[in-house]
Protein backbone atom coordinates (compact mmCIF):
# COMPACT_ATOMS: atom_id res chain seq x y z
CA UNK A 1 0.00 0.00 0.00
CA UNK A 2 1.69 3.39 -0.60
CA UNK A 3 1.78 6.08 1.49
CA UNK A 4 0.00 9.10 1.30
CA UNK A 5 1.85 12.29 0.36
CA UNK A 6 1.47 15.04 1.74
CA UNK A 7 2.91 18.79 0.33
CA UNK A 8 3.13 21.67 2.63
CA UNK A 9 -0.23 23.16 2.03
CA UNK A 10 -2.12 20.04 3.32
CA UNK A 11 0.26 20.24 6.28
CA UNK A 12 -0.93 23.79 7.01
CA UNK A 13 -4.17 23.08 6.72
CA UNK A 14 -4.16 20.03 9.07
CA UNK A 15 -2.21 22.22 11.37
CA UNK A 16 -4.99 24.90 11.51
CA UNK A 17 -7.71 22.42 11.76
CA UNK A 18 -5.98 20.72 15.09
CA UNK A 19 -5.31 24.44 16.77
CA UNK A 20 -8.43 26.30 16.08
CA UNK A 21 -10.81 22.90 16.68
CA UNK A 22 -8.56 22.14 20.00
CA UNK A 23 -8.36 25.82 21.46
CA UNK A 24 -11.96 26.37 20.66
CA UNK A 25 -13.40 22.97 22.17
CA UNK A 26 -11.03 24.32 25.35
CA UNK A 27 -12.38 27.27 25.37
CA UNK A 28 -16.04 26.13 25.36
CA UNK A 29 -14.81 23.66 27.83
CA UNK A 30 -13.41 26.20 30.21
CA UNK A 31 -15.91 28.97 29.89
CA UNK A 32 -19.51 27.25 29.18
CA UNK A 33 -21.75 29.99 30.54
CA UNK A 34 -19.80 32.21 28.52
CA UNK A 35 -18.96 34.58 31.05
CA UNK A 36 -17.02 37.81 30.53
CA UNK A 37 -13.06 38.43 31.11
CA UNK A 38 -13.78 40.74 34.06
CA UNK A 39 -17.12 38.20 35.43
CA UNK A 40 -14.72 35.12 35.64
CA UNK A 41 -12.29 34.44 38.87
CA UNK A 42 -9.03 34.31 39.00
CA UNK A 43 -9.27 30.35 38.36
CA UNK A 44 -11.72 29.89 35.14
CA UNK A 45 -8.90 32.79 33.52
CA UNK A 46 -5.74 30.00 34.46
CA UNK A 47 -8.27 27.89 33.11
CA UNK A 48 -8.84 29.61 29.60
CA UNK A 49 -5.26 30.40 29.72
CA UNK A 50 -4.03 26.58 29.27
CA UNK A 51 -5.86 27.37 25.67
CA UNK A 52 -2.67 29.27 24.58
CA UNK A 53 -0.57 25.74 24.29
CA UNK A 54 -3.06 24.17 21.81
CA UNK A 55 -0.96 25.99 18.89
CA UNK A 56 2.65 24.03 20.06
CA UNK A 57 0.57 20.69 20.61
CA UNK A 58 -1.11 20.96 16.89
CA UNK A 59 2.16 21.29 15.72
CA UNK A 60 3.73 18.02 17.34
CA UNK A 61 0.21 16.17 15.91
CA UNK A 62 0.93 17.70 12.84
CA UNK A 63 4.44 16.43 12.13
CA UNK A 64 3.37 13.10 13.65
CA UNK A 65 0.18 12.46 11.95
CA UNK A 66 1.97 13.46 8.36
CA UNK A 67 5.63 12.16 9.36
CA UNK A 68 7.42 14.90 8.65
CA UNK A 69 10.11 14.30 10.92
CA UNK A 70 11.47 16.19 14.32
CA UNK A 71 14.47 18.28 13.78
CA UNK A 72 15.29 20.93 15.79
CA UNK A 73 17.51 22.62 13.19
CA UNK A 74 18.48 22.92 9.61
CA UNK A 75 16.03 22.05 6.90
CA UNK A 76 12.74 21.61 7.50
CA UNK A 77 13.16 22.69 11.15
CA UNK A 78 10.71 22.86 14.07
CA UNK A 79 12.29 26.29 15.19
CA UNK A 80 12.68 24.39 18.52
CA UNK A 81 16.50 24.26 19.19
CA UNK A 82 18.79 27.17 20.35
CA UNK A 83 22.28 28.33 19.44
CA UNK A 84 24.04 31.49 19.79
CA UNK A 85 27.39 31.07 17.27
CA UNK A 86 27.14 33.04 14.48
CA UNK A 87 26.20 36.11 16.06
CA UNK A 88 22.71 34.71 16.78
CA UNK A 89 22.74 35.30 20.32
CA UNK A 90 22.49 39.28 19.90
CA UNK A 91 18.51 38.27 18.99
CA UNK A 92 17.72 37.04 22.37
CA UNK A 93 19.26 40.07 24.05
CA UNK A 94 17.10 42.14 21.78
CA UNK A 95 13.79 39.55 22.43
CA UNK A 96 14.76 40.73 26.33
CA UNK A 97 14.82 44.58 25.65
CA UNK A 98 12.40 45.17 22.92
CA UNK A 99 8.75 44.35 24.65
CA UNK A 100 10.20 47.38 27.03
CA UNK A 101 10.94 50.12 24.13
CA UNK A 102 7.41 49.31 22.19
CA UNK A 103 5.44 49.34 25.71
CA UNK A 104 6.90 52.34 26.97
CA UNK A 105 6.77 54.02 23.69
CA UNK A 106 3.40 53.07 22.98
CA UNK A 107 2.84 54.84 26.57
CA UNK A 108 3.99 57.87 25.53
CA UNK A 109 1.51 57.91 22.74
CA UNK A 110 -1.12 57.45 24.79
CA UNK A 111 -0.29 60.17 27.23
CA UNK A 112 0.38 62.38 24.07
CA UNK A 113 -3.57 61.26 22.61
CA UNK A 114 -5.20 61.94 26.27
CA UNK A 115 -3.05 63.71 28.55
CA UNK A 116 -5.77 63.43 30.97
CA UNK A 117 -4.88 59.89 31.85
CA UNK A 118 -1.86 60.83 33.17
CA UNK A 119 -1.97 60.29 37.47
CA UNK A 120 0.89 61.44 39.29
CA UNK A 121 -0.22 59.10 42.22
CA UNK A 122 -1.76 56.44 40.01
CA UNK A 123 0.77 53.83 41.24
CA UNK A 124 -0.22 53.94 44.81
CA UNK A 125 -3.60 52.43 43.86
CA UNK A 126 -1.50 49.41 42.19
CA UNK A 127 0.52 48.83 45.46
CA UNK A 128 3.81 49.79 44.07
CA UNK A 129 6.26 52.28 46.02
CA UNK A 130 7.41 54.99 43.50
CA UNK A 131 11.07 54.28 44.00
CA UNK A 132 10.37 50.54 42.65
CA UNK A 133 8.39 51.48 39.67
CA UNK A 134 12.02 51.56 37.65
CA UNK A 135 12.32 48.20 39.21
CA UNK A 136 8.70 47.08 36.84
CA UNK A 137 10.67 46.72 33.78
CA UNK A 138 13.76 44.45 34.98
CA UNK A 139 11.00 42.20 36.81
CA UNK A 140 9.24 41.75 33.77
CA UNK A 141 11.95 40.32 31.58
CA UNK A 142 12.47 38.13 34.59
CA UNK A 143 9.23 36.16 35.11
CA UNK A 144 8.64 36.71 31.40
CA UNK A 145 11.52 34.48 30.29
CA UNK A 146 11.57 32.13 33.76
CA UNK A 147 7.45 31.62 33.24
CA UNK A 148 7.33 32.22 28.85
CA UNK A 149 5.67 27.85 28.90
CA UNK A 150 2.39 29.50 27.69
CA UNK A 151 4.03 31.81 26.00
CA UNK A 152 6.12 29.07 24.42
CA UNK A 153 2.64 27.30 23.36
CA UNK A 154 1.55 30.25 21.01
CA UNK A 155 5.20 30.88 19.18
CA UNK A 156 5.78 26.88 19.47
CA UNK A 157 2.95 26.76 16.82
CA UNK A 158 2.65 30.00 15.25
CA UNK A 159 6.65 30.65 14.26
CA UNK A 160 7.39 27.42 14.65
CA UNK A 161 5.09 25.95 12.04
CA UNK A 162 2.39 28.26 10.34
CA UNK A 163 4.75 30.94 9.34
CA UNK A 164 7.88 28.43 8.24
CA UNK A 165 4.49 26.68 5.92
CA UNK A 166 2.92 30.20 4.78
CA UNK A 167 6.66 31.89 3.56
CA UNK A 168 7.21 28.47 1.33
CA UNK A 169 3.53 28.49 0.05
CA UNK A 170 3.20 32.01 -1.08
CA UNK A 171 5.91 34.10 -0.19
CA UNK A 172 7.57 36.69 2.82
CA UNK A 173 4.52 39.58 2.41
CA UNK A 174 1.80 37.69 1.73
CA UNK A 175 2.83 35.25 4.85
CA UNK A 176 3.05 38.11 7.18
CA UNK A 177 -0.22 39.39 6.55
CA UNK A 178 -2.05 36.13 5.97
CA UNK A 179 -0.72 34.99 9.12
CA UNK A 180 -1.64 38.15 11.04
CA UNK A 181 -4.92 37.56 10.36
CA UNK A 182 -5.19 34.05 11.35
CA UNK A 183 -3.56 34.63 14.74
CA UNK A 184 -5.41 37.30 15.25
CA UNK A 185 -8.87 35.18 14.39
CA UNK A 186 -7.80 33.14 16.24
CA UNK A 187 -8.17 35.02 19.30
CA UNK A 188 -11.83 35.88 18.71
CA UNK A 189 -13.11 33.77 21.88
CA UNK A 190 -11.25 35.64 23.73
CA UNK A 191 -11.97 39.09 22.65
CA UNK A 192 -15.55 38.19 22.29
CA UNK A 193 -15.68 37.82 25.95
CA UNK A 194 -13.74 41.20 26.50
CA UNK A 195 -10.41 39.71 27.27
CA UNK A 196 -8.88 42.05 24.97
CA UNK A 197 -10.63 45.10 24.99
CA UNK A 198 -13.16 45.00 26.89
CA UNK A 199 -17.02 45.27 26.08
CA UNK A 200 -17.89 48.42 26.01
CA UNK A 201 -16.67 49.79 22.90
CA UNK A 202 -18.61 51.14 19.99
CA UNK A 203 -18.74 47.69 17.39
CA UNK A 204 -18.49 44.85 20.25
CA UNK A 205 -17.14 42.73 18.93
CA UNK A 206 -16.43 42.81 15.63
CA UNK A 207 -14.46 46.02 16.29
CA UNK A 208 -12.31 43.99 18.24
CA UNK A 209 -11.57 41.32 16.20
CA UNK A 210 -10.44 43.81 13.24
CA UNK A 211 -8.19 45.51 15.73
CA UNK A 212 -6.74 41.94 17.23
CA UNK A 213 -5.82 41.19 13.88
CA UNK A 214 -4.17 44.03 12.74
CA UNK A 215 -2.61 44.10 15.66
CA UNK A 216 -0.97 40.44 15.60
CA UNK A 217 -0.02 41.36 11.99
CA UNK A 218 2.45 44.09 13.54
CA UNK A 219 3.80 42.11 16.33
CA UNK A 220 3.95 38.61 14.53
CA UNK A 221 6.09 40.85 11.89
CA UNK A 222 8.24 41.11 14.72
CA UNK A 223 8.26 38.03 16.21
CA UNK A 224 8.99 36.13 12.45
CA UNK A 225 11.81 38.19 12.17
CA UNK A 226 13.80 37.21 15.45
CA UNK A 227 12.49 33.99 14.64
CA UNK A 228 14.28 33.41 11.22
CA UNK A 229 17.21 35.30 12.11
CA UNK A 230 17.75 33.79 15.33
CA UNK A 231 16.84 30.09 13.78
CA UNK A 232 14.73 29.36 16.95
CA UNK A 233 11.40 30.54 18.63
CA UNK A 234 12.83 31.03 21.75
CA UNK A 235 13.03 34.85 21.40
CA UNK A 236 9.99 35.30 19.58
CA UNK A 237 8.77 33.40 22.93
CA UNK A 238 10.93 35.96 25.49
CA UNK A 239 9.00 39.01 23.37
CA UNK A 240 5.40 37.33 23.80
CA UNK A 241 5.77 36.11 27.24
CA UNK A 242 7.81 39.84 28.68
CA UNK A 243 5.43 41.94 26.95
CA UNK A 244 2.19 40.01 28.81
CA UNK A 245 4.46 40.66 31.36
CA UNK A 246 3.89 44.92 30.97
CA UNK A 247 7.48 46.17 31.11
CA UNK A 248 6.78 49.51 31.71
CA UNK A 249 7.34 52.04 34.34
CA UNK A 250 5.10 54.63 32.93
CA UNK A 251 2.14 52.54 33.61
CA UNK A 252 2.36 53.52 37.36
CA UNK A 253 1.14 56.69 36.27
CA UNK A 254 -1.38 56.24 33.35
CA UNK A 255 -5.06 55.92 34.88
CA UNK A 256 -7.14 53.87 32.25
CA UNK A 257 -10.43 54.42 34.47
CA UNK A 258 -10.10 58.37 33.07
CA UNK A 259 -11.97 59.10 29.98
CA UNK A 260 -10.56 58.95 26.61
CA UNK A 261 -10.80 61.19 24.26
CA UNK A 262 -10.22 59.56 21.36
CA UNK A 263 -12.89 56.88 20.28
CA UNK A 264 -10.40 53.63 20.14
CA UNK A 265 -8.23 52.90 23.25
CA UNK A 266 -5.39 55.27 23.01
CA UNK A 267 -3.49 52.17 24.50
CA UNK A 268 -4.11 49.85 21.41
CA UNK A 269 -3.29 52.58 19.33
CA UNK A 270 -0.05 53.66 20.70
CA UNK A 271 0.95 49.99 21.08
CA UNK A 272 0.40 49.91 17.41
CA UNK A 273 2.03 53.34 16.31
CA UNK A 274 4.89 51.89 18.80
CA UNK A 275 4.90 48.49 16.77
CA UNK A 276 5.36 50.18 13.08
CA UNK A 277 8.03 52.61 14.73
CA UNK A 278 9.98 49.43 16.26
CA UNK A 279 9.30 47.40 12.75
CA UNK A 280 10.80 49.80 10.34
CA UNK A 281 14.59 49.66 11.07
CA UNK A 282 13.91 45.65 12.08
CA UNK A 283 12.45 45.22 8.21
CA UNK A 284 15.55 46.90 6.24
CA UNK A 285 17.46 44.87 7.95
CA UNK A 286 15.76 41.77 7.22
CA UNK A 287 15.47 43.17 3.70
CA UNK A 288 19.24 43.25 3.51
CA UNK A 289 19.47 39.47 4.65
CA UNK A 290 16.51 38.38 2.99
CA UNK A 291 16.38 40.23 -0.55
CA UNK A 292 13.17 38.99 -2.10
CA UNK A 293 11.11 39.98 0.92
CA UNK A 294 8.74 42.37 -0.58
CA UNK A 295 8.31 39.83 -3.48
CA UNK A 296 5.73 37.60 -4.25
CA UNK A 297 7.71 34.24 -4.36
CA UNK A 298 10.39 34.34 -1.97
CA UNK A 299 10.93 30.95 -0.50
CA UNK A 300 14.03 31.00 1.25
Amino acid sequence: MNKRTYTDTSRLFIYLAFTFLLTFIWFMIANPDGKTWDEMGQARQSLMALGMIFPVISHVLTRIITREGFAFGGSNSSYFGMTFSGGKWKYYVIACFIPWIYTELGNIIELALCPSRFDPKYYLSLGIEKRLLVLLPVNAIVTGIIGSFAAFGEEGGWRGYMMPKLIKIMGRKRALLLGGIIWGLWHAPLTCIGHNFGTDYPGFPYVGILLMCIFCTLLGILLTFLTEMSGSVWPAVFVHAIGNASPSILQGYINPDKAASVMIHPGWIGMVVSLVIVIIPLIRSWKKSFCPIFSVSDSE
